[in-house]
């Protein structure tokens, strides 16, 4: 089956090149990053490691993420699998093989990989993002029946199944978005463990109060949009 990786950038420009010549020699057809309005040489590090560098231009994860479907929609073979993982250096690429594995198999359409399951450098997630996680997956849990342990990025789905949830979320709320269109549209959902380290650089995110409240009303309010 044909594997797309999209790993969407902002100013990673000295874990980026990790990332990508992490990702297991034969396994994938094309490595694509999303260059997301980065003021640093995370374009050329990416391009420089063997990656296909699109460029988008205003700032937002799931903008970045649509931007990387969009490129796959117009490619002369469409990929079967498309893997999403940060380009922090934080998620291990070679666990990747394992990750994609049930898609290949024929027994899932999507597959979360699952800090929660696996081993996790101490350290790597702050305690407001692990508290985060499970206050997320538990309000999932009650209100769509769904049993998740986590909101990892580093995640493959079948590609039909990616564009059958018309994803639209710009932003924090893209990663929560997919997981909750997968359960209502009834995927074959499964998740493996993933390990997790401290990632190379300072989070926008997570390492900022600003940005862990609106990643935290983002997602919340994801999570109730579509009930």
């Amino acid at each position: 089956m044909s594997i797309l990786v999209i790993i969407p950038a902002f100013n990673e420009e000295n874990s980026v090149g990790n990332v990508v010549r992490d990702i297991p020699t034969g396994l994938v057809d094309e490595i694509v990053v999303v260059n997301n309005n980065s003021n640093d040489q995370t374009a050329v590090e990416a391009a420089r490691a063997g990656a296909t560098v699109l460029n988008e231009p205003i700032q937002g994860y799931g903008r970045a993420c649509l931007r990387g479907i969009a490129y796959a929609q117009n490619r002369q073979q469409k990929p079967d699998v498309v893997v999403f993982l940060d380009a922090d250096y934080s998620d291990y690429p070679g666990e990747m093989t394992a990750l994609v594995a049930p898609i290949l198999a024929g027994e899932v359409d999507l597959v979360i990989g699952s800090r929660a399951l696996g081993n996790r450098q101490r350290g790597s997630m702050t305690p407001q993002q692990v508290f985060g996680n499970w206050l997320a997956t538990t309000l999932m849990r009650w209100l769509y029946g769904v049993r998740y342990t986590d909101l990892g990025p580093f995640r493959a789905i079948r590609f039909d199944s990616l564009l059958a949830l018309n994803m639209r979320d710009l932003t924090y709320g893209w990663t929560v978005e997919m997981q909750l269109k997968a359960a209502k549209q009834g995927l074959r959902i499964t998740e493996v463990p993933v390990s997790y380290r401290k990632r190379i650089g300072f989070s926008k995110i997570s390492g900022t109060v600003k940005g862990t409240i609106l990643a935290g009303y983002k997602i919340i309010t994801t999570i109730f949009r579509y009930l």
